[in-house]
């Protein structure tokens, strides 16, 4: 293990970290907030004091890094980020308990949107945005980000760290260069969130409550700054969230290609195909269930759009309690919760994607045993796929099985419903937010003890990374000298 420079690296993580933590102290400041400023004061002399000790222990490395390198040092990193940037919610006192304020961070990091906080619209605006900031951070990944603006590093380097932070059965290059690949990536980003405030502002929102929506819908996040959610605003504003929250679910490298002219690439995209037929069909079925639960068929249309496109992008914001919608609603919206957005996207879930290969996989095996001297290829967008590919998505789906299992029984022990606790784990593992019962869209989870919160962060930042950057922080062999 190249120690050295995965503290070097672990370090410029602190480092971003705490420089976008300064606009979060300035608004503090401006609201003359002071608890909250002390809070970031504090807070960022630790990222800054943890940034130069990392930097220094990583000092006259070596380059050489490899995939368990870049495994290892994605899981340390966002573990890092999370002890430390949970810290302004601890020492401001909003979240007196370490505990919740770390599981709070993560979600945002991750982009889950689950929270413990009752009442939102009594914390502190410093503190606000800072809640809803991590979930920009997140959705992209400061990985990501940091590629986007370092020189260092080799395209091993770079892609054993984009291949461990970026969601989805595989990890290409738009561009011959990766530090070009993240920039683009990121421009796209940008360029959304800053059409999404834009949007948001054209419906009378106030700047403040856009920024952080935005933040919310274009990471897929889900942190409102009201109470009710999205529920009180305007038809207008609540469309303009569906639109770029399902936006946002598709592969951002379908944009690239739009950008360089190649419309019929992205029209052939299989996935694509896939994410957009599941959430046309979804919206209609509701929309029938729905039939005469709503006083118009426009409300009716709204809240079935706003609710699948919040669920299957893994966003989090709610408009409505769908606790109250009959049976069938409800088990569409907890199937999107398995199967979620695109690869590639700032969304969570299984993938679109994945469920494509699991899906062609299967029926491959199926005609391998009509015809078991007939060669089998799984294709995909007319591509031969990889049989490395394959077997990393199948082992994925049975990491994926087990750890959901596990983290439902472990929490169990706090005796709620297993409606509450399944749909939790689900909700957290898939970075989703709100659940059914106990957790459902007018609930938090709050009520959890500090253990079940803690497998649920640990469900948060494994759903987030693909699982296998965190199971391999558990692995011996990681550690071993060679």
């Amino acid at each position: 293990m190249n120690y050295k420079m995965m503290g070097k690296f672990i370090g410029r993580i602190l480092l971003v970290e705490a420089v976008f933590m300064v606009p979060a102290m300035l608004i503090s400041l401006w609201e003359r907030e002071f608890a909250a400023v002390t809070a970031f004061m504090w807070s960022l002399g630790a990222l800054l004091v943890a940034a130069g000790g990392l930097s220094w222990f990583g000092r006259g490395s070596q380059k050489k890094f490899y995939a368990k390198e870049g495994l290892a040092c994605v899981g340390l990193s966002w573990i890092a980020m999370s002890l430390l940037g949970c810290l302004p919610f601890f020492l401001s006192g909003v979240m007196p308990n370490y505990i919740d304020a770390l599981f709070e961070i993560v979600s945002g990091f991750t982009t889950t949107g689950a929270s413990i906080l009752p009442a939102v619209e009594d914390v502190p605006r410093g503190i606000l945005y800072w809640r809803s900031f991590s979930h920009w951070l997140g959705g992209m990944g400061v990985l990501v980000f940091l590629l986007a603006i370092s020189s260092s590093g080799g395209n091993g380097f770079t892609m054993h760290l984009l291949r461990a932070e970026s969601p989805g059965p595989n990890v290409g290059k738009l561009v011959p260069k990766m530090r070009k690949t993240a920039t683009i990536l990121y421009l796209i980003y940008i360029l959304l969130t800053v059409l999404d405030v834009i949007f948001l502002l054209l419906g009378d929102m106030p700047l403040f409550e856009a920024v952080c929506t935005a933040f919310g819908t274009v990471g897929t996040g889900g942190f409102g700054v009201k109470n009710d959610s999205m529920a009180g605003y305007s038809p207008y504003i609540q469309n303009v969230c569906t639109v770029f929250m399902l936006l946002c679910g598709v592969n951002f490298s379908c944009y690239y290609l739009l950008l360089v002219k190649q419309v019929k690439s992205v029209l052939k995209d299989e996935e694509l195909r896939l994410y957009l037929g599941v959430v046309l069909g979804s919206i209609l079925i509701i929309v029938w269930n729905l039939r005469g639960f709503y006083a118009t068929l426009e409300e009716t249309v709204r809240h079935a759009s706003f609710q699948v496109a919040t669920i299957m992008t893994t966003t989090g914001f709610a408009t409505t309690d769908y606790e109250l919608w009959p049976g069938l609603s409800k088990a569409i919206l907890l199937s999107l919760m398995i199967l979620g957005a695109s690869a590639g996207s700032t969304g969570g879930g299984f993938k679109c994607g994945r469920a494509l290969l699991v899906a062609k996989s299967l029926h491959r095996s199926v005609r391998q045993v009509v015809h078991p001297q007939k060669v089998q290829v799984v294709r995909l967008n007319g591509h031969a796929v990889d049989e490395k590919i394959l077997q990393n998505t199948n082992a994925y789906l049975a990491a994926y099985m087990i750890a959901i299992i596990l983290s439902f029984l472990l929490i169990s022990v706090d005796g709620f419903s297993i409606t509450s606790n399944l749909s939790a784990v689900l909700a957290c593992f898939n970075n989703i937010g709100p659940g059914f019962d106990a957790v459902g869209p007018t609930c938090n989870y709050g009520a959890y003890s500090d253990f079940s919160k803690i497998v649920l962060t640990w469900d948060m930042l494994a759903g987030r990374l693909e699982i296998f950057p965190m199971l391999i922080l558990l692995s011996r062999s990681t550690w071993k000298h060679r």
